[in-house]
């Protein structure tokens, strides 16, 4: 049997035009007749941080054709998530999760094992996500978060992977200079749910952009995160509660997939 399939990485909206930057993500069009255990089966061969596919709706639809279909929903263990054509790239319509403040000592030997003596500002939980966010001393620069050597390997034994599944460290961006301005960087760890380090992760801007759009006073925001692979993003807040997500996005590979 052949199934049809398009994709490869990245997921759009978490991807440079460069090949080579953000995130990765293998997008199938599955044949009808192709059951969940199956989609579960590609993904686990792909090995990508994220697998997504889209289901034809009628024998005649045809995802290959350019200028139809600017937007896509995709059926999440989060609910529906959108995905729709701008003009520059691919917005994600993500939803928009708050935070709540984190005393030290609470996870103290967390923060500890994971990058040492380093200088925290601010210490924040999403309870809806169980990420937890902490928001490097503002007397570091982004060269300083790219280089940090942070310690993944025997996290799960210290935090109690009910309470979190992902660490996100983060840091206050700097004025425009001699390199483009951010209003924030970034960086995600997810040792929990077996991911030493995300490239670019959506899910961790919809905390990181209720937080910073707080801590700025802002509803559009530029960030950056500061993976080995890096990814910029274009946040927009919305007034019903979500946010948008913005970036570039590549084609590297397409074919079929056959059994």
């Amino acid at each position: 049997m052949e199934r049809e399939v398009f994709g490869g990485f990245p997921l759009p909206v978490l991807e440079e035009p460069d090949q080579c930057r953000g995130g990765h993500a293998y997008v199938g069009i599955s044949a009808p007749k192709l059951d969940e255990d199956m989609h579960q089966k590609i993904a686990q061969e792909m090995n990508l941080s994220e697998t997504a596919f889209i289901r034809k709706l009628h024998p005649t639809d045809n995802f290959t054709q350019k200028n139809i279909n600017s937007t896509l929903t995709f059926v999440t263990l989060s609910g529906e998530l959108k995905a729709r054509r701008a003009e520059d790239g691919i917005i994600l319509d993500l939803p928009l999760y708050p935070t709540q403040p984190k005393e030290f000592h609470e996870v103290e030997n967390l923060i500890k094992l994971a990058i040492g003596d380093t200088l925290v500002q601010d210490i924040c939980y999403s309870p809806d996500t169980q990420k937890l966010l902490v928001r490097l001393s503002d007397s570091y620069d982004r060269s300083f978060l790219e280089t940090l050597k942070v310690n993944t390997a025997n996290l799960t034994q210290v935090e109690n992977a009910e309470k979190v599944k992902g660490l996100i460290v983060t840091l206050k961006g700097e004025l425009a200079g001699q390199t483009q301005a951010f209003d924030f960087y970034s960086r995600y760890f997810a040792p929990w749910v077996g991911v030493a380090e995300d490239p670019v992760t959506g899910s961790a801007h919809t905390v990181l952009s209720s937080y910073w759009s707080r801590q700025l006073g802002k509803k559009n925001m530029r960030a950056f995160q500061c993976s080995p692979r890096g990814g910029e993003l274009d946040i927009s807040l919305r007034p019903d509660g979500r946010v948008d997500i913005k970036g570039g996005a590549a084609l590297v590979m397409e074919g079929t997939l056959t059994a």
